[in-house]
């Protein structure tokens, strides 16, 4: 390279040259790049223009009617028909000016610091959750302001989008430019949703607080309200007052935090329970509150829209012949309730997991319990099918026949297990250890599969668990999992009822807005387990009410698969309650036919008077679903269908593991189980064998006597279960049975001499008759007696007979040799013959002589 420079100038020139040639070309790249960035965002500033003004003006209008929540919802049942009405009875509208101050405070600090401040839109929240929603995925964190949450109850589809969010800023914007703040906030506070369909503030603070005036509202109790809001049925003191505590405790940390009240009044307000504000209930419901308090929990959370205010047409599953006969059968006289005894119901569509009824109690008060929906109580042995022997058929394959040895046993840790009878019946088949509710055997299959599996296959039907122990395969639930509700053990069974695929239960199958448009909420079918699982746990179940613990819920002609269910009180409650032995806390039963599914739920309400379930309370559970299935299942006879994963084979009983049973097995030793599909046994069991055919068997005949004594000998290990046929034939006749004996000897009396007697003998199991053995046989011919040989002898011929007849008589001649003379007692049928013949000792007339 150097050669080609004269001078190192030259060459030093020469490599400056190429630097700037290099830089240049960099500095090209670099402004190539900014100016596609600066003319990229013209365009997207252009594209994103234009995108919101096409959004903006696709955006609805809105009135005040929509503002102040006038626009109720129309609720249909499932075949169309209009039965409810939703935000025309509970709203009570107060002017901004009639409320106090710290009230208003307690939503502004909960939801919006900055509502006076910004315009409709507060930028600095937007932009944390701009910065959330990058992070975690879009609609992890909303910025919605007051404005827009007015905006969202009152016009907007529900879904997360950047159309709607843009729709949501943009009406937020107009209703700020028409509106006052105070106006905005009156509206808001207004129309606001509340547990037990209650919506604004001030009908709110009558139905929890019993006060009419908000000036009566404490800070305390201010603080619950606008803490509600964010998720009605978790915050809910009814039904969950600790949470409902905590979060009424985070909003009066919020006013302090802002200034709205001192830290001595947060003080305060915090130590009183949550408890001592809320009054009780007195209106009484109707019939369809439980039903329609599930409705608009599922609108609100599928949709995130107000259904009291938003002029929807909802369209549901209620069956209202089904919900008028379950509200009267509970709050009813037809059954036998203790005072204070309460109940849950819920009844589904098995195939859909569309709910056609619930019971929410009895005798309940506008706003009151749910006890189908909300009561979280121990479900007792009804989980076994869902935590035990559901997983033990998915994972290990375990047939109906699966061998369990009910014994004294311990939990993992040491602790004792036993059955409720506080006895132990050896081994016994999984479908008995259901049928029968073992405890031992419950936890042994909950082992076997494994804890991890158990809690997600109950996860997989709807039944969610924070944590799991083996205890809860008893029902002990306990810790973070306090329980279930009758609603999610329906929803849970129905799952083996449909061959295997969840449906989550759910009220609402589509919802019209008040612009046209429809969205389907109907929810897809999950499979969450074999069909061969479903079908197992399936006939097990039928056979707990067919012959177990729950027969009395068992109604002729209907194929229903059910359990039962109890739990117990600890040691401490009983002292505390008096709790006599046997009193129980919950009783359940949950069944299903092919179409319908249902689940009870019965129990105590917490007082002091009366905290147990009696032997008769117990039953009515039972009862309760026997009455409901009869009433909705008129005319059913369908029956669960066996898959084709599934054989049937028969067993013989006591074999473990399972032996298929032999020709020779004893019927009532044959029981019929169900196996996966190429898992079933194949060994025959050799317990019942043909039997052995009697030897040695020999006839004596006794001339004396004139009998014949016929004998055979036999295994003695075999005698206890063994009898013997003897059969008889006599000059080649037909085989006739004679005698079935134990003895091994048999006496024929009065033999005909001359005779041929042929006998077989057969061994015969007195389990099977069909297994017999094949005969020992024996002949023998009577000999004749020596007078009937000379007779034989001596016997004359044709010749010597006719020397005999007497002259004129011939062998055709109507007066025979053999004819026998007149008996003196019958002649011409008189008893007095004067014309009577001498007899000969042989008996022949002299005249014939």
């Amino acid at each position: 390279m150097s050669g080609e420079y004269k001078s190192r100038e030259q060459r030093r020139k020469a490599q400056q040259s190429q630097k700037k040639k290099k830089k240049a070309k960099k500095s090209n790249v670099w402004k190539k790049i900014f100016i596609a960035i600066m003319v990229m965002g013209i365009l997207g500033m252009i594209g994103g223009g234009v995108t919101v003004a096409y959004y903006v003006s696709d955006a609805p209008t809105f009135n005040e009617d929509q503002l102040k929540g006038n626009l109720s919802s129309k609720v249909f049942d499932m075949n169309g028909e209009q039965f409810y009405e939703i935000g025309t009875e509970k709203a009570t509208y107060v002017p901004i000016d009639e409320i106090p101050d710290h009230i208003k405070n307690a939503f502004i600090a909960t939801e919006d610091i900055r509502f006076y401040e910004h315009s409709g839109i507060d930028v600095i929240r937007f932009g944390g959750a701009v910065l959330a929603n990058l992070q975690e995925g879009f609609g992890a964190e909303g910025a919605s302001t007051i404005t827009q949450q007015l905006v969202k109850l009152s016009f907007l589809t529900p879904e997360k989008t950047i159309k709607r969010k843009v729709q949501e800023a943009w009406l937020a914007i107009q209703i700020e430019q028409n509106y006052s703040k105070d106006q905005i906030l009156e509206m808001y506070l207004n129309r606001i949703y509340y547990p037990g369909n209650y919506y604004g503030v001030a009908r709110a603070s009558e139905a929890f607080f019993g006060k009419e005036d908000l000036n009566d509202v404490t800070i305390g109790e201010a603080a619950m309200l606008a803490g509600m809001i964010k998720n009605p049925s978790r915050y809910n003191p009814r039904t969950n007052p600790e949470d409902a505590e905590n979060r009424r405790n985070v909003v009066l940390m919020l006013m302090e935090q802002h200034g709205f009240i001192s830290s001595q009044e947060a003080e305060e307000a915090k130590q009183i329970p949550i408890t001592d504000s809320i009054v009780e209930l007195k209106e009484k419901s109707n019939q369809y509150y439980a039903f329609i308090e599930e409705v608009i929990d599922e609108v609100r959370e599928e949709l995130d829209i107000d259904p009291s205010t938003s002029g929807l047409k909802i369209y549901t599953t209620l069956d209202q012949d089904a919900q008028s006969y379950v509200e009267n059968l509970l709050n009813g006289d037809s059954l036998s309730f203790s005072e204070h005894m309460q109940a849950g119901v819920a009844l589904l569509d098995t195939q859909t997991g569309e709910i056609r009824a619930l019971g929410g109690g009895r005798n309940q008060p506008i706003g009151g319990f749910n006890y189908a929906t909300d009561a979280k109580r121990q479900p007792g042995s009804t989980i076994k099918p869902v935590l035990d022997y559901g997983p033990a058929i998915e994972h290990l394959k375990w047939s109906t026949y699966e061998q369990i040895n009910d014994e004294p046993y311990s939990y993992s840790d040491g602790s004792p297990i036993n059955n409720w009878d506080n006895s132990y019946r050896g081994w016994m088949s999984m479908r008995d250890a259901l049928a029968f509710s073992r405890n031992i055997p419950a936890l042994k299959a909950m082992q076997a599969a494994g804890l991890d599996r158990a809690k997600a296959f109950a996860e997989g039907i709807g039944i969610e668990l924070q944590e799991i122990y083996e205890s809860y395969s008893i029902g002990g639930f306990g810790g973070k999992t306090v329980g279930v509700s009758p609603l999610e053990m329906a929803g849970a069974y129905s799952a083996f009822g449909n061959n295997g695929f969840y449906i989550e239960p759910h009220t609402v199958t589509k919802v019209e807005l008040a612009d046209g448009t429809v969205i389907e909420l109907s929810p897809e079918p999950e499979e969450a387990m074999s069909d061969y699982t479903a079908f197992m746990i399936t006939d097990m179940l039928k056979s707990v009410v067919q012959y177990g613990t729950g027969t009395r819920a068992k109604v002729s002609g209907l194929n229903i698969a059910g359990k039962t269910g109890t739990t117990n009180f600890t040691t401490n409650e009983k002292a505390t309650y008096n709790v006599p032995k046997g009193g129980a806390k919950d009783s359940w039963f949950v069944g299903y036919t092919p179409k319908y599914t249902a689940a009870v739920w019965t129990g105590m309400e917490t007082n002091d008077e009366k905290m147990y379930l009696d032997n008769k309370d117990q039953k009515l559970a039972k009862d309760i679903f026997k009455d409901i299935i009869v009433h909705v299942s008129k005319g059913d006879s369908s029956d669960f269908k066996q898959p084709k994963s599934v054989v049937k084979v028969a067993i013989e009983k006591g074999s473990n593991p399972a032996k298929l049973a032999s020709e020779w097995t004893p019927s009532d030793q044959i029981t019929y189980e169900y196996f996966v599909k190429g898992a079933q046994p194949t060994k025959v069991s050799d317990k019942y064998q043909k039997l052995e055919k009697p030897g040695d068997v020999k006839i004596a005949y006794n001339e004396e006597t004139n009998d014949v004594t016929l004998s055979w000998n036999y295994s003695e290990e075999f005698m206890e279960s063994t009898s013997f046929e003897v059969q008889m034939s006599v000059d080649e006749g037909p085989y006739e049975p004679v005698t079935t004996t134990k003895d091994f000897s048999f006496v024929v009396t009065g033999v005909k001499p001359g005779s041929v007697y042929k006998f077989q003998v057969f061994a015969v199991s007195d389990e099977n008759s069909d297994n017999r053995s094949d005969p020992g046989a024996a002949m023998i011919e009577i000999p004749k007696l020596e007078e009937e040989e000379e007779d034989e002898e001596n016997e004359p011929d044709e010749e010597d007979l006719e020397e005999l007849l007497p002259p004129g008589l011939d062998e055709n001649t109507e007066d025979k040799k053999d004819k026998k003379p007149k008996d003196s007692n019958s002649s011409n049928g008189s008893g007095n013959n004067e014309n009577e013949q001498p007899v000969v000792e042989d008996g022949q007339p002299m005249d014939d002589l």
